[in-house]
């Protein structure tokens, strides 16, 4: 499985229905389910950005599903970057040349 991080902020449709969130996180959590992703954390930050999720998946497309599926609903705008755990990241720079 791959690791991704995401970096979520409310939109203004979000942000007047932040009372919500929880809730909305239980449903973001059913979506990413029935696209075979994991949500293994969900945090709600200060700063820059508003919530931080930790997902795996099989593939980057099942991590594009959701993010999009969820785009669509209006509440958040996200941006997802792939992690590499130590052994991922090992195993790749023994490939370096």
């Amino acid at each position: 499985m791959a690791t991704y991080i995401v970096f979520g902020n409310f939109t203004e449709q979000g942000i007047r229905n932040a009372k919500d969130s929880p809730k909305r996180k239980e449903a973001f959590k059913e979506m990413a389910k029935q696209l075979g992703v994991t949500v293994k954390d969900l945090y709600w930050t200060l700063g820059q950005y508003d919530i931080v999720l930790i997902l795996e998946a099989q593939d980057d497309a099942a991590v594009a599903e959701l993010g999009l599926s969820l785009g669509k609903l209006g509440n958040v705008r996200t941006q997802t970057m792939r992690a590499f755990g130590p052994a991922e990241v090992t195993k790749l720079l023994d490939k370096m040349v």
